[in-house]
């Protein structure tokens, strides 16, 4: 495995910040640290040549990570449990003491062990997503349907089996990612959700499900939004607050209904409703 950086100002990041998105698949990582405008980029490469074509073009350096890399990673970044409403916990590690401490019980346990490249719940987007997805489902009865789109560590698919889904798909054009989501459901003893790799473009979406969840950077998500239309409930996500009027503009050229923005930091996420979605409304209990 082969990281590559680059320190980057503001101006060359808004530049060509969708190019590395498009040509890293979406793994390019935007770090920032208080009180520097300046940001570190980092793409996780599977070749040596994948990395000397992005030095080439873009500049910074290459460093070759060491096998146990992302073991490394993990012990460097244990994370905090996080709660997701009043009916979920997502911890790093097996530790049902986590979920009594939340007044939870042992089925409302989500473990994903901490990852360099996918995705714990932490990021914005994803905790964004986490939340949407709970606060839609509050009322719902149990197996409903949910395809899960860019899944990485398969967090969102996972939680909604958590939140009663019983047909869950998770979609990710990265092979490593898909190995990741499966694993992360053994570990949770989950067998009712089809993660498979394949490319969204490609994608043939059914009909009548009930959400699709989308944490992917604009230019993809736009191009599938016609697709989309295939579920009842969408939670878009990974898209910058300076792009939000190019996505709200897409969806209504796409006639789907925006009901919910959340906006944290840099980052917002979506709840939208296509034209034939059920009547179904967000619980409008607090968390």
């Amino acid at each position: 495995m082969y990281l590559w950086r680059k320190i980057a100002e503001p101006r060359w990041l808004g530049a060509h910040e969708n190019i590395l998105q498009a040509c890293s698949r979406g793994r390019l990582a935007i770090i920032s640290k208080p009180g520097r405008k300046r940001r570190q980029l980092e793409i996780a490469c599977t070749s040596r040549d994948d990395s000397r074509k992005l030095v080439e073009e873009f500049g910074g350096r290459v460093e070759k990570l060491p096998r146990d890399w992302l073991q490394r990673f993990a012990r460097l970044h244990q994370s905090k449990p996080i709660k997701v409403g009043k009916r979920l916990v997502i911890a790093g590690k097996i530790d049902f003491q986590t979920s009594k401490a939340f007044g939870l019980k042992k089925p409302r346990l989500l473990v994903i062990p901490a990852s360099a490249a996918f995705g714990t719940g932490e990021h914005a987007t994803t905790a964004m997503s986490l939340r949407l997805l709970e606060r839609l489902t509050r009322e719902w009865t149990n197996s409903w349907s949910l395809a899960d789109l860019g899944t990485g560590s398969g967090i969102l698919a996972l939680a909604a089996e958590r939140f009663g889904a019983g047909r869950m798909v998770g979609i990710d054009i990265d092979p490593k990612a898909i190995s990741v989501a499966k694993a992360n459901a053994r570990l949770n003893k989950i067998d009712n959700i089809d993660f498979k790799s394949g490319d969204l473009r490609k994608w043939k979406s059914q009909a009548g499900r009930d959400i699709v969840t989308a944490n992917l950077y604009i230019q993809l998500l736009i191009e599938i939004l016609p697709k989309l239309r295939c579920g009842h409930w969408l939670i878009l996500s990974g898209v910058l607050r300076m792009q939000e009027n190019k996505l709200f503009h897409a969806l209504r050229r796409n006639k789907i209904e925006i009901v919910k923005v959340n906006r944290r930091g840099k980052w917002i996420a979506v709840l939208a409703k296509a034209p034939h979605a059920s009547r179904l409304r967000i619980s409008r209990r607090s968390d």
